[in-house]
């Protein structure tokens, strides 16, 4: 499955790429960085996020920082996922109940230099994992030469687990994400950063099948 990510900078760009996806995807990754948890920030304003109006399920990637304080003002009609980060919580459980209270899925993202251990202890609890090949929050980064190994061990640890994979997604890097266990991918520049977005989403597309 290839799920389009929008990292953006402001709504009127977050409203834009979402249009421009809205006729090849039910699905659409958005990316939120308030500066906490990340070193940059990335489009993150709540009053806005009301005003989106799209049939696209969203999921929601939140890089923030003490997420059980914030959860709920994520927690969306529109928003079908939710994904965290174990080293932005404090309490990881109530940030999973309450998603799964409000029937949202619940996903723990694992960037480079987090845990793989400490996010599989939740593996009965949460529906899937992310795998993400960079550190969080800066768009367009180098892929993390270990991901497809950080793939592998998830995928060794946990046969059933829906895994995820998110940075530097394209036509080269998807069939060894896929071999090496992920059933989702996600994917940013390969997709926006080309001037023919159809052709591209096509590409990627026949890739995964």
């Amino acid at each position: 499955m290839l799920i389009p990510a929008i990292n953006a900078d402001t709504f009127e760009e977050v409203q834009k790429k979402i249009k421009l996806i809205e006729p090849y995807f039910s699905w659409a990754h958005l990316d939120v960085a308030d500066g906490t948890f990340t070193k940059n920030t990335l489009w993150h304003n709540l009053v806005e996020f009301a005003l989106i109006e799209t049939e696209l399920n969203l999921e929601i990637h939140l890089m923030i920082d003490k997420v059980e304080e914030k959860i709920d003002h994520w927690l969306n009609p529109s928003v079908k996922r939710i994904i965290f980060h174990i080293g932005g919580s404090r309490d990881p459980g109530f940030v999973i109940d309450r998603c799964h209270k409000n029937k949202t899925e619940i996903g723990i993202a694992i960037s480079p230099d987090e845990s793989i251990a400490q996010a599989l202890a939740y593996k009965s609890k949460v529906d899937f994992f992310q795998v993400l090949a960079v550190k969080p929050g800066l768009p367009g980064q180098k892929m993390d030469e270990n991901t497809f190994e950080r793939i592998k061990e998830v995928r060794k640890f946990c046969p059933s687990c829906i895994i995820e994979v998110d940075g530097g997604m394209n036509k080269e890097t998807i069939p060894i994400a896929i071999e090496a266990g992920a059933n989702r991918i996600v994917a940013a520049s390969a997709i926006f950063d080309r001037k023919d977005i159809k052709e591209a989403i096509e590409e990627l597309k026949n890739v995964i099948r």
